[in-house]
This record gives structure tokens, C-alpha cells and sequence, in this order.
């Protein structure tokens, strides 16, 4: 029966035109089972594209990219829009070689990149994608889309970069309007080029989101003008000891103009009442006793807290999130509010009543962990739940009725989307408090039907986050977020008759040869079909 269902489900992927080609069916692996030891045939191009589109025709012969191949960015073409088409041509030069000059115009052929304000069913982020002998033809209702069809052209081209885009059609958009990673640099510091290199990686695969958690107890990782010592006293240190470090403004403003360039958001956090040692540490007049404490660089948390009585606490509050706000384009500003265990509940709610009121001042959205849901969300604040499998029937009802309240949710259940937790209890890095999570629990569940009373429609996406404590170099960071974060791209983009484990532990071992031509570290899951 199992097998069967299979069957049918992928019988409906194919008539739904979701998936392409033929596809061979086989019974689902558990978490810990092998592949069988006869692979199925491999897949075409069309049926690799991960994440999943939502429609594939294939048709016909393709076009071959040669030493002539140009990029056309349309007649008197949009300034995005060229840089859309600089971008791409340079991601195609790198492994090609091929000199894929960027050219105004959109007669001829070659890659062409179009604008079509009036394209169908296409939405914000959509794109249509055509291929055959003459060109390629990328079109879009908007130049974030046309960024998308071009991540997309990338993976239908061999692995070198040179070779022939096969013939036919994709259309597509994504399910969610946000589909996230976040990284914490607070715990171990790591440097704005690692961060670079990680929204280039998450950017090909129309993940559009990046968290940067900021401060924690260990280390306070941004200059704040008004509170020098914040960077300077509270960036000098880091879980172990390490000599931590801090990021410049300048610096801040490079990662937000790199990220924004391949359509990718930062989202910065500051962590608030809670997770604040660090602050502490850099300033007496911060604590209720007005006696700093030493820097922190264990893991516990829960017991530091801002005093919440103190009108010096608020004038911080506003200092700082002013800053960062002019520092950020986006709309979200993150501002914590997790396991602030040593504020009581009264102080808590009320300390987020006017930490949200300054969010709200300086034009931002609030965006938060999901513990808001038990004080007083601000009109429109978004919650980010990050709860699991033993949170509590209460815990999750508070927040079910914040969505019912119009608060929208980001969901990053920790047991399915915390990189940092273990594949299995022999990976080396990561922690295993909310449990293992192989690469098939990180995939294989339905956002839109998660969390008890919460319907797709509160969604609006999913967040992986990495933490830090037990992460210290770029190759324990990719080991633990590669191949994870692909399935979190998939949930994220893909419609809901796509997501089928079989067929995507396929479409993921197809990833392989790019992950290691890229120079990327990642996990080699068992239950994943790996040439």
C-alpha cells in the first residue's frame, strides 16, 4: 500500500505538470535507511530543478551556449534590470569561461531577460522561463523574478556551465512570501565575507531572507554610536572565550547591499529583555543595581535580563533600534523577546508594550519570537514560532490565537529546522536538546498545516535557523546547514503537491555535484540516493 500511494502521488505531480520527464517510483526510506542498491535512472534537467516549480514543459530541442552567446537586458533596458543580467552573466562566466557579454536590446539571440508588467498569474517573485533553439527567454512581472528565472537557468546547465538549456517551459512562483535563514553571530563571531558567502549559496535556491541575530549574552556584534562600549567591550569575547569581534556600520551596510542586490532581505535582531549579558557587561547603568557583570561565555540561558523600571533601559531601546533602523532598508526589525526567564511576566509584557512602540516609530515592522504571543503583540507584529514536538498544548494555543488575531506566522520549529541541531549522535558540531533531525524530519512536514488552528493563509513562511554555541568554523556551518537548508527552500517555494520525499532525496543527491564544485561542506545523509 505504501508503495502504491507513492505511485499515485507522483502520478499527480506529473499531471499536475509539477514534475517532468519520467520518474521512477520506489518505496520511501526511513530517517536511517540506505538507498536500495539499484539506482533509478538518473534525472533529467527539468526533473532536478530544486526547489521543485510549480509548472515544467518540456519540448523540443534547446539552446546551446557557446563563445557567441550573449545577454540581452531588453531595448532601453531598466537599470535593475541590467544589473539582473550583469549578475547572471557573471555567475555563468565563473565556472563556463565563456565571455557572455551583457548587451541592451532583446532581438537576436542568447539569454534574454524581459520585463512583462502584465504577465499572468506571475505574482511579485514568479517568473516564466523558455527555451529552445534561438535562446533562452527569461520574463517577469519584476526584477526580483527575472533574478529568480536566472538561479533557475543556472541548474538547467550542467554543472561546468557549458552545455545546451534544454528545450521547454517552466513557470513558476513560490507558496510563501518568506522563505529565511538566519545565522547567529553572536555566540561564535563570524566575519561579513562568511555571511557574504552564505547568501550567495542560500540566493540560488530562492531562499530570500536573511536573520542575523546581533547580540546575545556572549557578545554584541554591531557598533552602536551612542553605546561604544556595546562593540568594543561586548564584542570582545564568545562561547569558549574566543576574542569574538564586532562588525563596523560600514560593514553592516556592505552584507545589506550585497544581500539586496541578489533580492535577499536582512533582517537584524537585537535580542530584548532577555539574552542581553553582554549589554549588561558594557554598561553598569543598564542593570537594576547599577553593577555590571562580568562577560559571559558559557551556554546557559535565561538568566540575564535589561531593568525593565529604569527609564535609562528605554532610552537605550530607542538609541539602539534607531540606529539599526537607519541602517536597514527592510521592514522588519527583530527584537527577541525568547526565554527572558529572569523577567517577570508583567515586566515583560510591559517591556515589549514600548520596545515595539520604538520598532513602530522608526517605520519598522515588529518581528519577534513567538514567546509575544503571551503579552501584547503590536497591531500587524509577526511571530516567529520556534517551538517543537513536546512544546506545550498551551504554549502553541497562545499562539494559534495570535495568528486568529491577525499576527502572521514564520515558522522554525526547532525539532525540523534548527541547523544547529544533530543529524544523528554522531555529528561532531551541533547540540541535540530538541532531539536529531535527519534530513528527511527537516523536509518531510506541511507548513500550511502545522501548528493546530493556524491556516496556511496566517503563514507567511518558514525560518532556518543557525545557531552557534556549538559552532565555530565556516565548515561546521555548511556541514550542519548543507543539505538541510534545500529542504527548507523547497518547503518554502514549492507548492504542497510537490513536496513528496522520494522524488525530492533524488532532486537533492542531483545538487551534489554543485554543492562540491562550490566548494561547500555538507552532510551526506544515508537516506538520500548520493551518485
Amino acid at each position: 500500500m505504501r508503495v502504491l500511494r507513492l505511485r499515485r502521488t507522483l502520478g499527480t505531480l506529473l499531471a499536475l505538470g509539477v514534475l517532468g520527464g519520467s520518474v521512477s517510483c520506489t518505496a520511501a526510506h526511513g530517517d536511517d535507511a540506505r538507498p536500495a542498491d539499484d539506482p533509478p535512472a538518473a534525472l533529467t534537467a527539468f526533473e532536478a530543478l530544486l526547489p521543485a516549480p510549480a509548472s515544467v514543459r518540456a519540448a523540443g530541442p534547446g539552446y546551446a551556449l557557446g563563445p557567441g552567446t550573449v545577454i540581452r537586458t531588453g531595448a532601453g533596458p531598466d537599470e535593475e534590470v541590467r544589473r539582473v543580467g550583469e549578475l547572471l552573466a557573471q555567475q555563468l562566466r565563473g565556472p563556463s569561461g565563456l565571455p557572455l557579454p551583457v548587451v541592451d536590446g532583446d532581438r537576436g539571440d542568447g539569454i534574454r531577460l524581459g520585463i512583462d508588467e502584465d504577465a499572468a498569474g506571475l505574482g511579485e517573485e514568479g517568473y516564466r522561463l523558455e527555451s529552445g533553439p534561438g535562446g533562452v527567454t527569461l520574463t517577469a512581472r519584476t526584477p526580483t523574478g527575472l533574478f529568480h528565472a536566472g538561479q533557475t537557468l543556472r541548474q538547467l546547465l550542467p554543472v561546468s556551465g557549458r552545455g545546451t538549456v534544454p528545450g521547454g517551459t517552466v513557470t513558476d512562483r513560490p507558496r510563501f512570501r518568506y522563505r529565511g535563514a538566519m545565522v547567529d553571530i553572536a555566540r561564535h563571531f563570524f566575519s561579513v565575507e562568511q555571511v557574504k558567502r552564505y547568501v550567495d549559496q542560500l540566493a540560488q535556491y530562492k531562499v530570500n531572507t536573511l536573520h542575523v541575530h546581533l547580540t546575545d549574552d556572549q557578545g554584541w556584534r554591531i557598533a552602536i554610536d551612542s553605546w561604544p562600549r556595546l562593540a568594543e567591550y561586548g564584542g570582545a569575547g564568545e562561547v569558549g572565550g574566543g576574542p569574538g569581534g564586532h562588525w563596523t556600520k560600514e560593514e553592516y551596510r556592505d552584507l545589506v547591499a550585497y544581500a539586496g542586490e541578489r533580492y535577499v532581505d536582512v533582517i537584524p535582531e537585537i535580542d530584548m529583555p532577555g539574552h542581553v549579558n553582554a549589554a549588561l557587561a558594557s554598561y553598569a547603568e543598564l542593570n537594576c543595581d547599577g553593577k555590571a557583570p562580568a562577560r559571559y561565555t558559557g551556554v546557559k540561558v535565561g538568566f540575564s535580563s535589561l531593568c525593565v523600571g529604569k527609564e535609562r533601559t528605554y532610552e537605550f531601546v530607542d538609541d539602539v533600534l534607531g540606529e539599526i533602523a537607519a541602517l536597514t532598508p527592510g521592514r522588519y526589525l527583530h527584537i527577541g523577546g525568547d526565554e527572558a526567564h529572569s523577567t517577570p511576566a508583567a515586566d515583560y509584557a510591559a517591556f515589549m508594550d514600548r520596545a515595539q512602540a520604538v520598532v513602530g516609530r522608526y517605520g519598522k515592522t515588529v518581528l519577534a519570537w513567538h514567546q509575544l504571543a503571551a503579552a501584547r503583540p503590536a497591531p500587524g507584529a509577526v511571530l516567529q514560532y520556534w517551538g517543537h514536538d513536546r512544546t506545550t498544548a498551551a504554549e502553541k494555543a497562545k499562539v494559534a490565537a495570535a495568528a486568529k488575531a491577525g499576527h502572521p506566522l514564520i515558522l522554525s520549529p526547532a525539532d525540523r529546522l534548527y541547523l544547529d541541531m544533530k543529524y544523528e549522535a554522531a555529528t561532531k558540531p551541533g547540540l541535540a536538546w530538541a532531539g536529531y533531525v535527519p534530513v528527511r524530519r527537516a523536509y518531510d512536514w506541511n507548513p500550511g498545516a502545522y501548528l493546530a488552528g493556524v491556516p496556511e493563509s496566517a503563514v507567511l513562511g518558514v525560518e532556518a535557523p543557525l545557531w552557534t554555541e556549538a559552532v565555530t568554523t565556516r565548515a561546521e556551518w555548511e556541514l550542519m546547514a548543507f543539505p538541510r537548508v534545500l529542504g527548507l527552500a523547497e518547503l518554502g517555494w514549492s507548492p504542497a503537491a510537490a513536496l513528496d520525499w522520494t522524488a525530492y532525496s533524488r532532486r537533492l543527491a542531483a545538487q551534489a555535484p554543485r554543492l562540491d564544485a562550490q566548494g561547500i561542506t555538507f552532510y551526506r545523509a544515508p537516506d538520500v540516493p548520493w551518485s
